[in-house]
């Protein structure tokens, strides 16, 4: 099937204004701007697929093209990264069948996570939107405990169900009183694969009141009863974790190190 990434990146944060231009240092100490990470990312995992920034600023278009990306500059009314990814879709007539997006503020994203979506939706005709998650180590569930007593918005959680779709994704730990083997705790990862007519239904419909309250953009697919597909994968060295604060840098950049990520 033929798939695109599109790398959604809006210059305002309420968390972190400018946080695609923040600088972000690699193994070897060098700081580059988090949107050249992002695709850097994007040119290891992609396989051969196009890679096209989606922004409402041309600073970070430059510094998207300077990183070897395609950039197109979109409305700054689009409210989540989804929205902007249709949009992008529409404006530049990009023709795929997948369209995956990978957040501007995820550089931490594992080389086989795109193949194993783009996998999952070839060998299922019915998945409409497929996106990773991740077992949560010890470590990582302290890290989640640890923002949310200091009052910090950190990584997304999600439950499933029996076939492996999502039930809830949420700014909480869930489920309540997991971390076991039995009932562990999983950690969503920024990235979809959409089928285009999931992407295109999602940006006709109104944003929900969860989507709203959660700030997650996923939950419209829910309350549209689009099932999401989730597809587990192993946390590589050094975690997983989006640039979602600024506080967040140091461990992305722990984690370039421990990569070699220059």
């Amino acid at each position: 099937m033929q798939a695109a990434i599109i790398i959604p990146a809006r210059f305002d944060s309420a968390r972190f204004p400018g946080k695609p231009l923040a600088r972000i240092k690699g193994a070897t100490g060098i700081e580059r701007p988090l949107i050249s990470r992002t695709v850097d990312a994007a040119l290891t995992v992609g396989d051969g697929c196009g890679i096209l920034v989606a922004t409402d600023d041309q600073r970070i278009a430059e510094a998207a093209r300077a990183a070897g990306a395609l950039a197109a500059i979109t409305s700054d009314i689009c409210l989540n990264g989804t929205e902007r990814c249709a949009a992008a879709v529409r404006d530049v007539a990009l023709d795929a069948e997948i369209i995956i997006n990978l957040q501007g503020d995820a550089p931490l994203t594992p080389p086989h996570a795109v193949a194993k979506l783009i996998a999952e939706m070839a060998a299922d005709p019915a998945v409409m939107v497929a996106t990773p998650m991740v077992r949560c180590s010890p470590k990582t569930i302290a890290r989640l405990h640890a923002d949310e007593a200091a009052g910090h918005v950190g990584g997304t959680t999600v439950v499933t169900d029996g076939a492996g779709d999502a039930l809830y994704f949420s700014k909480r730990i869930l489920p309540y009183g997991g971390g076991s083997a039995e009932c562990p705790i999983f950690l969503h990862l920024g990235l979809y694969a959409y089928r285009r007519r999931a992407l295109e239904h999602y940006a006709a419909v109104p944003p929900t009141a969860l989507e709203q309250a959660e700030g997650l953009e996923q939950l419209r697919f829910l309350d549209e009863r689009i099932p999401i597909r989730m597809v587990e994968i192993e946390e590589p060295a050094g975690g997983l974790w989006e640039v979602n604060n600024p506080w967040d840098v140091p461990f992305v950049e722990h984690a370039l190190a421990l990569r070699g990520i220059a």
